[in-house]
């Protein structure tokens, strides 16, 4: 997140949508990231009317990182947040009537480009703007769930340092100051591949490029200035290292990309097989895990109806009077597919270092 809120200072930017149950700290997330970018580089928004972005001043918004605490609220505003994410410049035209009364059409136009994000439970609500960003789960595991209920207690004990986190924040503020936009070249860029499994792959290969590029960016004072010999423009190239880390950091992303199921119904469905795999049971009742995970009903409904949709789970016997007995079909699915990203990811860098040796 951190790194896609750096991309707002180059001409491609990243966008990023915080996905998570309700309660989990989606917001407190973004917020807590979002303090780390100086105040003058972004724009935090709650509720906005339809037509609220034509009216900043033309050049307002360039460069700025676009904060919207939940997009439930503002989904009025999500068409011109798209069209800047896509072609960087809204258009609207309006009428006006000037001081003699004299009606004339005038154009509003708000350039770009911009660097959103924002928040929801509902992400297939929202499919036109995940497109265009990288989807970021929260960790809602019940381990995640002890480390922030420990730090809630250090703090309210006194036994955190809030002065040293002060520090780091401001001195995290300070590199953001110092970046300075330049170009970014990728010379090893025709080299890379994403896996097959890979959903929409136009569209992630294309963030996936840009994000190794805000990788570089972030480092551009760790690399030596080159200049272009026809045009004289100055550049900084991409490392395999710098490949290496977007990789290591981007790998859940992409496997989140490579999910028939989304984000919500996966977990459901990780918890499902765990459950059964600690109790050894081959099959299940929607009663019994209803009660083993504590799920609403209704969103349990929907998710087994994707994971039998998916062939991921059947009935394996059982009536609709009496009830139904499931069983597991696939308990490896998730696990292939990741392997199968840390692969091709891993060899791709291999080869690039082959080759550089070479």
């Amino acid at each position: 997140m951190y790194l896609i809120f750096t991309s707002r200072k180059t001409n491609n930017p990243l966008h990023c949508i915080s996905l998570g149950s309700s309660g989990v700290g989606k917001t407190h997330l973004q917020s807590k990231v979002a303090e780390l970018i100086p105040e003058e580089d972004k724009v935090e928004i709650t509720v906005l009317s339809a037509n609220a972005f034509y009216y900043f001043n033309r050049t307002e918004l360039q460069h700025k990182l676009i904060l919207i605490e939940d997009l439930d609220g503002a989904e009025s505003v999500l068409y011109p947040l798209r069209e800047l994410q896509s072609k960087k410049r809204i258009t609207k035209t309006v009428v006006h009537k000037d001081a003699k009364g004299t009606t004339k059409t005038i154009h509003l136009t708000v350039e770009g480009p911009v660097c959103v994000a924002g928040c929801t439970t509902q992400e297939s609500i929202y499919e036109d703007n995940s497109n265009r960003s990288f989807l970021l789960y929260i960790d809602e595991s019940e381990e995640q769930d002890s480390r922030i209920m420990n730090y809630q207690r250090l703090i309210s004990a006194g036994k955190l340092n809030e002065s040293e986190q002060l520090k780091a924040v401001e001195l995290l503020k300070n590199v953001q100051r110092v970046l300075k936009p330049i170009r970014v070249i990728n010379p090893f860029a025709e080299y890379l591949e994403l896996p097959k499994s890979v959903f929409k792959p136009r569209r992630t290969n294309s963030h996936y490029l840009q994000f190794i590029e805000a990788v570089t960016f972030y480092k551009q004072w760790q690399r030596y200035r080159q200049y272009d010999k026809d045009t004289g423009e100055e550049y900084i190239e991409t490392t395999i290292e710098d490949i290496q880390e977007a990789n290591e950091l981007i790998q859940e992303v992409l496997l989140h990309k490579s999910d028939i199921l989304n984000g919500a119904c996966r977990q459901f469905f990780e918890l499902l097989k765990t459950h059964l795999k600690v109790n050894e049971q081959a099959t299940f009742t929607n009663a019994e895990i209803r009660k083993a995970l504590r799920i609403n009903p209704s969103n349990q409904k929907r998710y087994m109806i994707q994971l039998q949709l998916a062939d991921l789970v059947r009935k394996a016997k059982g009536d609709k009077r009496k009830g139904y007995v499931y069983e597991v079909l696939n308990y490896e699915d998730y696990n292939t597919t990741n392997t199968q990203i840390e692969t091709i990811l891993k060899q791709t860098t291999e080869n690039l270092v082959v080759q550089r040796s070479s």
